[in-house]
Order: structure tokens, then sequence, then C-alpha cells
């Protein structure tokens, strides 16, 4: 029973994705122009390589945000109805909560909250 209807909505997600894919294609407008394929930067055209190597810092300062982002976006709804949930939503926040603080005290003993 339920792996029939398994097999149902991933079918009907596959037929969505491609009825969506081949409307795209169908109406998007074409042009070929071997410009469209060069590197473009605010209007500016590119002088000298355009690869350049970053510190690390610069993408685990980004993991560091969007982890905390996306701990904030899990922690509203949970307060929308925090009343309702009673005792067991209040430990699986704190649960949830005391993963994320081990994360950022496993960065900051990493060093990689310090910016060198």
């Amino acid at each position: 029973m339920y792996f029939t209807l398994l097999i149902v909505v991933i079918l009907t997600a596959i037929a969505l994705v491609a009825v969506a894919m081949g409307i795209a294609r169908a109406i998007s407008p074409r042009s070929y122009n071997p410009q469209k394929g060069e590197a473009y930067e605010c209007g500016i055209p590119t002088r000298g390589k355009s690869w350049m190597q970053f510190k690390v810092g610069y993408y685990l300062f980004a993991i560091l945000f969007l982890m905390f982002d996306v701990e904030t976006i899990f922690l509203f709804p949970w307060a929308v109805v925090v009343q309702d949930l009673g005792i067991y939503g209040l430990v699986s926040v704190i649960f949830f909560l005391v993963v994320l603080a081990l994360g950022l005290a496993y960065a900051w003993k990493k060093g990689a909250l310090e910016w060198k």
C-alpha cells in the first residue's frame, strides 16, 4: 500500500520536473554568442587571470554563518508552537541547541573564528 503510494509520488515528481524543464526550454530565448562564454564581473572586462586563490577562512566563516542562519530558521516555527509541544518540544530544542553549541565550540577550538 505505502510502496505504491511512494512510487506514485516519485513518478509525479519526476513528471512535474520534466514538464517544467520542457516548458522552460520551449519558451526560453535562444542566442548563441561566443561572448556569453566569457567571464563577466560588474560590466568591467577582466584583466589577468580570473581564477585566484582565496583563504580558507572565508569559506569557514560562510559555513558558520549558514549554520547559525539555519538554526534561526528552525527555531522560529518552534517558538510559534512552543506551548502546544510541551516538555518533549523543549527537550528536543535543547538537544538541537546543544549540538549547535558543540559545533561552535569545535570551530572555536580549531581556530575557524580567528581572522588572520
